[in-house]
This record gives structure tokens, sequence and C-alpha cells, in this order.
């Protein structure tokens, strides 16, 4: 089948604006133009903004979602397998949050006495699931299960003030790294500051440090796309500069 712009919209749910801004900006073009200069657009085209919408569910922005799907190495049917594990992850997340709200309610009404480490149930589930989508399938092809389920389990036990403090960490690794980035020195104190950090903020998922691992890690944001547009989202280079700084902190750069 063919579609129009109105009628693909109306397919999706999405506005048309949507659909002529995503031709703009070169992430879903119209298979053809018509002879009446309207947008025509066929199965592939479907199957591609199926994806699109997918990701942006997942929380994806566009300039992330543009760089996965136009990639050379794209995978449709592997995608929509990461898809589908992705959003069991979050199903059951989103259930475990659902039961946590019905105890609160019960609480209130004196009908229940929940303790303050049931308040928190499912909240560190979110923040496995987001780990599992950022770094699960390549970290168990490189670690290896036991190690990623070591991973999960200590971030399960994690008291609030450790999920506070890894939460600011993270957002200061980003922000010490787009500084020491703008500076465009990887051996900067600000970069070895940002490499450090970063360090500090992988041992809490880990455990402990492992040098080695740590530039591991930092190619991986290289080689696979999603990392790469993640980092790069801001500023193209990144990842590499991450990289590049890691190699340094860790003594590891040839």
């Amino acid at each position: 089948m063919e579609y129009t712009v109105k009628k693909l919209a109306a397919l999706a749910n999405v506005s048309t604006r949507t659909l002529r801004y995503y031709d703009e900006i070169d992430i879903l073009k119209p298979a053809r133009i018509n002879s009446s200069g309207y947008r025509i657009y066929g199965e592939h085209e479907v199957d591609r903004l199926q994806q699109i919408l997918f990701y942006r569910e997942l929380g994806m922005n566009l300039d992330q979602i543009k760089e996965i799907i136009t990639s050379r190495e794209f995978d449709e049917k592997k995608a929509l397998e990461e898809h589908r594990q992705l959003l069991i992850s979050k199903r059951t997340q989103l259930d475990i949050l659902i039961h946590n709200v019905e105890k609160t309610i019960l609480s209130k009404e004196g009908k229940y006495n929940m303790c303050n480490t049931e308040k928190f149930e499912g909240f560190k589930d979110e923040l496995i699931t987001n780990n599992e989508k950022k770094f699960g399938k390549e970290a168990r092809e490189k670690y290896g299960e036991k190690a990623v389920e070591k991973s999960n389990k200590i971030l399960k036990n994690m008291t609030e003030e450790q999920l506070k403090e890894i939460e600011d960490l993270g957002n200061e690794v980003l922000e010490t790294l787009e500084k020491a980035f703008k500076e465009g020195k990887p051996y900067s104190e600000t970069a070895q500051k940002a490499a450090e950090l970063h360090g500090k903020w992988l041992s809490f998922f880990w455990g402990d440090y492992n040098k080695e691992a740590h530039v591991n890690i930092t190619q991986m944001y290289i080689d696979d796309e999603r990392f790469k547009a993640y980092y790069d989202s801001k500023n193209p280079g990144t990842a590499e500069f991450l990289r590049e700084a890691v190699l340094i902190y860790t003594g590891m750069k040839k």
C-alpha cells in the first residue's frame, strides 16, 4: 500500500507536521513525490516510521535515532528483538511501581504498615532497566552473564543514598567531560578528572575498578552507534575524546 502524509499520520497516530519535519531532517523521506507534489510513502517507509517511534518510546532523541537507523550495520530484525526485550523489562518495572503505589495508598489509609525499603521498590528496577538498555547486550558479550548479573545485584542492594550519589556522579561526569572536550586536550587536568569520575561511576556497577575494562567500555562507546550517538549528542567526537582521556588516565596509551 501507499500513503499520503495525511493517511500515514492517521495510521501512526502522529501529526502531519511531524512527518514533514522527519522529511526535512532526512530521518524519514517519502518513497516518491507524485505529479501533484504530494509525498507518497510505501511499506519501507511505514516500517522505518515504526522503528523511529519504538526508539522514541525508549527515550532516544532524533539525532540518536537517525544515526542508528541510517547506519550500514543497522539490522531491522535484530532491532525489533531488542525493542521487545526492553519493552518487557519496562512493563515489569511498571508493574512493580503500580504495586508500590497500591501499597502506599493502603499505608496512607492505615490498612498496611509499609516499611521504608518498600517505598522505593521499582525505582532501582528502572535504573537497572536503563542500564541494561544502554550496556546489557554488549556487556554480556564482553564480560559474561555472571559479571552483568553481579552488577545488577549490587545495584539492587544499594541504598537510596547510594543511588542518589550515582545519579549525581553521572551528571558530574557529563558536565566535566563537556568542559574538557571544549578545552580540547585529553591530557588536561579537566579531562583526567572526567576520566577519574567516569571510572568511579563505573565502579558503582562493577563492585571494583578495572582499568582494562574501563578502556574496553570507552572503546565500546565508539564502536557501537547507540553509545556513540549518546555521548556525541551535544558535541560530536566526545566519545573518542573520552576514550583518549581514559587511555591516558589508565596509562594504557601506546
